[in-house]
């Protein structure tokens, strides 16, 4: 293979892929792109999913007005969100969605070619449409095969470790561990770490990693999906909106998003004790919910609701709303240690069909659900999200699904300009890694950020001016001083001669999603914060001379270890830093006030616990950025600065103007 590429992507999901494919219909040689990847048809875009997956984009059909001002309004009004990127992510979704289109994904229109829609989350006109439960599943396997078709080359099973940079600050190149070599080792030596660590020169580099879900211990990110956001925080590169994410219910078993209709259908929600057996007859089984809501009606409708209002929102906690279910189910596994089930087989004590509101009688009355019990009303009404646990091993006939509130999305991350072009020269980030949204996002707008991204990427990199680039001689000097220093590191790993259970990065790792889910998630503590903050720096610094590991795998767990770690103390001092700025409870998250703070709100008697300090709507036209300035492997020197939030260009509309703007490429060369 050869050590020298014009462009470098990291990470095979539906957007490394896209990405890759454009750049190819732009006239970069396919032998010129190297796809880099840990697992080839892992990740989020092959193995993740919910009841039926939603994909956004411009309304195309009907008698709905729609038009991508519009669209961009809606996405900028989610709170925190450059205008310049919801408009250009409103503009370019026709062209990605029939990209889709025209490569098979079975996004259904009817016998006049109309592509019909639905509303999602956060959507108040009708632009969600779905290829079904696996939406993106199928979007990364023709992508994949186009990929192929093109003859892109593509690396699998390598981990890359670092991103090189030249002394002007712009990537040129990366290194990464030879899996294949490494993974079978049992007995590390400085050698085999050295003939495993292999670098790759490169004009540019692409990130499509996706979230960073080693952070969390309670997530419904595939187990194939980890993440890298720590190689653009050791690069230097920008940040933004990371206090912003998405959690909501998910099944633990088989890790999968029971939204839409697993909660339109409305199952019977209960609890058992820790140590209990589900499959015993004599297992106490409480319908906690009913203590939550003061009538069946209340619960029931919110129980429906819960279905298009899936993701945690605290502003849907009070009266009776359907983030209250969150918070009790909170409580029920957290505080009381307790495990929380749906049941698909019985209706929720006193349910009736009367007791329904008027809009949800009419959705199930208009989808044929109006069964007897909740798995007759989902067979009748998407018969794949019952045979996609049995494909898993859950039968929802016969047995209760486990649930809990799970990690799910991240909208902050790697900071880019209109071209996706990160604060780093010629890094670009693109996917779920890439930090485009902000407070909210309508249901499915991150498969078409995605697929957008690596439009603007392809276009930026194939017709934008550039200037020189280093030689494969210049290359070298930085390679191998970048290798020296990361080689130095590794072997300490294996040389240390600690062998406490605090030296196991198994342990640390425990240690890590366990801290994340306590104050980093969808419950946030500025007291707790401080103290981890203080415990995550600690690890950090003492990361290379504590840790041991044997073998290849254990290094492998080492440097995964790792980039959780830097994830964690990255997004806990975004959080940090939002919270002293008088930053309060919004979107997926909710900060608890333990102080003198008369504002503070408890929205439930149960929730006595969480005072919770109301949102401060000051810091909705401003993004929190944050960095590393520190740009040494492992180590982290971190600021922040708020940025006023860009607003929606007004577009000229004159073609003889734009015309000739396009075809002198000027426009390729501006940021905002």
């Amino acid at each position: 293979m050869n050590s020298q590429f014009h462009t470098i992507i990291i990470g095979s999901g539906a957007a490394g892929l896209n990405c890759a494919v454009e750049l190819v219909k732009r006239n970069i040689p396919s032998d010129q792109i190297l796809i880099i990847t840990e697992k080839l048809g892992g990740g989020t875009s092959f193995e993740a999913g919910s009841d039926k997956q939603t994909y956004y984009k411009l309304s195309l059909g009907g008698e709905i007005r729609d038009s991508p001002s519009k669209m961009a309004q809606t996405l900028f009004d989610g709170g925190s969100m450059h205008g310049d990127i919801a408009l250009i992510e409103a503009t370019c979704s026709v062209q990605a969605f029939m990209n889709l289109v025209n490569l098979g994904v079975s996004f259904p229109h009817d016998q006049y070619g109309t592509y019909v829609g639905y509303k999602t989350d956060n959507d108040p006109l009708q632009r969600g449409t779905s290829a079904g439960p696996l939406t993106s599943q199928q979007m990364g396997k023709l992508l994949l095969n186009e990929v192929r078709r093109r003859n892109i080359q593509i690396l699998d099973k390598s981990l890359v470790v670092e991103i090189i940079k030249d002394q002007k600050g712009k990537v040129c190149g990366l290194i990464y561990l030879n899996l294949n070599k490494i993974e079978s080792c049992d007995d590390l030596s400085k050698d085999i770490v050295n003939k495993s660590l292999n670098i790759i020169q490169s004009d540019f580099i692409i990130l499509a990693t996706g979230g960073p879900s080693g952070m969390y211990k309670y997530s419904v990110y595939p187990h194939s999906q980890w993440g890298s956001t720590s190689l653009a925080i050791s690069a230097g590169a920008k940040l933004q909106n990371l206090t912003e994410s998405q959690f909501g219910l998910a099944s633990l078993k088989f890790r999968w998003n029971v939204s839409g209709s697993y909660q339109q259908v409305i199952p019977r929600y209960f609890s058992i004790a820790a140590e209990d057996d589900i499959l015993d007859p004599n297992t106490e089984q409480r319908e906690f919910l009913q203590e939550y809501f003061p009538t069946t009606e209340k619960l029931i409708n919110a129980i429906f609701l819960k279905g298009y209002q899936w993701p945690f929102n605290v502003e849907r906690i009070a009266d009776y709303g359907s983030s209250l279910i969150d918070m009790a189910i909170h409580v029920e596994r957290i505080e009381r240690n307790r495990k929380v089930y749906m049941n698909f087989m019985q209706n929720p004590s006193g349910f009736d069909w009367e007791k329904l509101s008027v809009e949800a009688k009419e959705y199930l009355e208009n989808s044929g659900a109006i069964q007897t019990i909740p798995i007759d009303r989902l067979s009748n009404m998407n018969p794949e999200a019952i045979n996609l646990y049995k494909n898993n091993g859950i039968d929802l006939y016969t047995e209760p699904l486990e649930i809990g509130v799970c990690a799910q999305h991240c909208n902050g991350g790697i900071s880019g300009d209109i071209w996706w072009e990160t604060s780093v020269p010629h890094l670009f980030a693109i996917g779920e890694v890439n930090g485009s949204h902000g407070v909210h996002r309508p249901g499915g707008s991150a498969l078409n950020s995605g697929q957008v991204g690596g439009i603007r990427v392809a276009e930026k990199i194939a017709y934008g001016k550039w200037k020189e680039f280093l030689t494969a001689e210049e290359f070298s000097v930085h390679a191998i001083n970048t290798k020296s220093h990361l080689l130095s590191l590794l072997i300490k790993l294996f040389q240390n001669d600690e062998q406490s259970p605090e030296s196991n990065q198994i342990y640390l790792l425990d240690k890590i999603q366990s801290r994340m889910m306590k104050s980093g998630a969808y419950t946030r503590n500025l007291i707790e914060i401080n103290n981890i903050l203080k415990i995550s720096r600690n690890d950090l610094n003492r990361f290379f001379s504590k840790i041991h590991v044997n073998s290849g795998r254990e290094l492998l767990g080492a440097l995964k270890t790792l980039d959780a770690l830097i994830c964690q103390i990255t997004y806990l001092m975004s959080i940090q830093t939002y919270i002293m700025h008088e930053g309060g409870s919004r979107g997926s998250f909710l900060i608890i006030n333990k102080g003198d703070d008369q504002n503070a709100s408890i929205y439930h008697p149960k929730l006595k616990k969480y005072p919770i300090k109301p949102r401060n709507f000051n810091l909705d036209d401003k993004i929190l950025e944050i960095f590393n300035s520190r740009n040494v492997y492992g180590e982290l020197k971190l600021e922040t600065q708020w940025v006023k939030c860009r607003p929606i260009p007004k577009v000229n509309v004159w073609f003889e103007k734009i015309w000739a703007q396009y075809q002198d490429r000027k426009i390729f060369n501006k940021k905002y």
